[in-house]
């Protein structure tokens, strides 16, 4: 083996060695890059998500709180039946009592309608 190709032998496995070296130096510098450029192309989209999901949560926690205050007016209005019935009893009582007011007041006019002397003409 001659001198030059020697050279040119440890030439090629220097330059393996150096281009091994380098990529290996390298890799965590590009893998921390390419972290980066994923997290900056992404993030903007993420946040746009977590706003949306807080606004659509806030929407949400409305209309829970419309539906149990409607489950709870139901509810009670169910409860008051009980008073309903009372009020109707106690409304039928009083037109009983109107009517036998009136009828009473009826017969006291017809009977001092008919002990009014006719008027002369």
């Amino acid at each position: 083996m001659d001198d030059q190709e020697m050279q040119l032998k440890v030439r090629r496995v220097s330059d393996k060695f150096t281009e091994s070296m380098y990529v290996l130096a390298n890799e965590p510098s590009v893998a921390l890059y390419r972290l980066q450029e994923h997290v900056r192309r992404s993030l903007p989209e993420l946040v746009q998500h977590k706003t949306d999901m807080q606004s659509w949560e806030e929407q949400s926690q409305g209309a829970i709180y419309s539906v149990e205050y409607a489950c709870s007016a139901v509810k009670s209005m169910t409860n008051s039946s009980l008073y309903f019935k009372s009020i109707d009893g106690l409304l039928r009582q009083a037109i009983s009592m109107k009517e036998q007011i009136s009828a009473s007041q009826g017969r006291s006019f017809n009977a001092s309608a008919s002990h009014v002397p006719p008027t002369s003409q």
